[in-house]
């Protein structure tokens, strides 16, 4: 199998790419944000392209590895009749960042484009809001072997999007997914809008066209549409060539010039792309690359590890922010961000653990506390009554008691059901409100059964 990609995000403007009109297409009703520009009426010119824009996608292209084409960028007319492009054409840059790589896959080139409009043909109208957002275009080489490394590829590229702050995340992307099979045309799959419609468009096709080679059937070079409802591809029309689309330059909009010292000032204030984040921590902080991974999924997140592991050992902050904190975000469906736990937070939390003034069992009940909470960590634990851990003694009396209290779970244990441990830690833990160290409790337990 080969797959290459051509992803489409929008990019974070106030205003379109051409005219100034808002981009908050989703808030507006139908058809109020447009103009004579968006509808490409009868005299009416493109305004100069919008910088912000152009300053988006070259950092974006520059977060991926790519070299910057420094020669003049100007914007073609791409010709084709759709309902959703009332002036016949779609403007695209040529490429501004070129041979960039993102896990091992090839960036062929970027460019910046203008977004169409909204076609809904089962209510046969147009809305127009949408037309002329300013969108990047990312083209890989078809270096993709299977629908588990489109899916990972695309995971990381919806990151470095995230982190560069300028493009609006996988809300937005539109993918078109080549796909072609050794001895087989290449298929070009539209109408992909999510990471998991990639993967499930690309788990179909690999299998009809498969089935096709199998019965000696030719593959033909087609564009298929992609139908999310039903995870099926249906056939839209053959393929076009570049030379269906009539390309040539557009009269009515100035080349520009990416100057050096433009590149340099994005540079200089650009965020560090997250895969190369990853690398950093697993040198600077000793943590694995899993590890490392989860830290850096969100940019605030990684901002907030660095800004502890000041203050905690790195290795032991980077194993309760991955594991708990993440499971505790993740069951209330919040991002760090939103989490409202600040870095003081996490400092006192972890100081509470590593002084042994909690248990561990006791911290996983105040970190799930802590979401949005202006308390204190260790107010938390002290209304549940978690502070202080149990002393040798009080643990083995706990230890006795709960052996006593279950015969039948000791009895599981000698006849060799290991899991019976768990239940009378659990009893334990009940005796001792939480105050017991596991593993302390696990090897007093199995001393006094014997």
């Amino acid at each position: 199998m080969k797959c290459g990609l051509e992803i489409h995000v929008q990019l974070e403007t106030e205003s379109k790419l051409f005219c100034d009109c808002p981009t908050n297409y989703q808030e507006a009703p139908e058809n109020s944000n447009i103009c004579p520009v968006c509808l490409n009426q009868p005299g009416a010119k493109p305004h100069p392209t919008n910088e912000k824009a152009l300053e988006n996608a070259l950092m974006i292209a520059l977060m991926l590895n790519c070299k910057i084409d420094q020669g003049f960028t100007y914007f073609m007319r791409k010709h084709y009749d759709y309902p959703d492009l009332p002036s016949g054409y779609q403007r695209t840059s040529v490429p501004i960042g070129y041979e960039g790589e993102l896990n091992g896959i090839r960036i062929r080139e970027i460019h910046v484009e203008e977004d169409p409009g909204q076609y809904k043909p089962d209510r046969g109208i147009v809305n127009f809001n949408r037309s002329g957002i300013p969108l990047v275009e990312i083209v890989t080489e078809p270096d993709i072997k299977s629908p588990e490394e489109a899916r990972n590829f695309l995971n990381e590229l919806i990151r470095v999007l995230q982190y560069s702050g300028g493009a609006r995340g996988e809300g937005t992307m539109r993918a078109d997914v080549n796909i072609s099979i050794e001895g087989g045309n290449r298929v070009e799959m539209k109408n992909v809008n999510s990471i998991k419609g990639a993967y499930r468009a690309l788990k179909f096709e690999l299998v009809r066209q498969k089935n096709l080679m199998k019965r000696g059937a030719e593959i033909k070079q087609e564009t298929r549409a992609y139908l999310e409802s039903q995870m099926i591809t249906v056939g839209m029309r053959l393929k076009e060539d570049a030379d269906d689309y009539r390309f040539i330059p557009d009269p009515d909009l100035p080349p520009m010039e990416i100057s050096q010292a433009q590149i340099d000032e994005i540079l200089e204030t650009m965020p560090e792309a997250p895969h190369n984040k990853v690398k950093r921590f697993v040198e600077e902080y000793g943590v694995d690359e899993e590890t490392a991974k989860v830290l850096s999924s969100e940019l605030d997140l990684a901002i907030a590890y660095e800004e502890v592991a000041k203050q905690v050992d790195s290795k032991f902050a980077a194993k309760w922010m991955r594991d708990e904190l993440k499971r505790v975000l993740s069951y209330n469906k919040l991002t760090y961000g939103e989490s409202g736990i600040t870095v003081d937070q996490l400092v006192e939390f972890l100081n509470l653990l590593s002084n042994k003034e909690i248990t561990t069992k006791a911290g996983q009940r105040v970190i799930e506390q802590m979401p949005n909470n202006d308390k204190s960590p260790k107010a938390i634990a002290e209304e549940l009554g978690l502070i202080g851990v149990a002393g040798d003694d009080e643990v083995l009396a706990a230890v006795k008691e709960a052996i006593e209290q279950n015969p039948k779970a000791v009895s599981d244990y000698l006849e060799g059901q290991e899991a019976s441990i768990n239940f009378l830690v659990g009893q334990v833990m009940r005796i001792t409100r939480g105050k017991a160290d596991p593993g302390e409790t696990v090897k007093l337990l199995k001393e006094n059964i014997q």
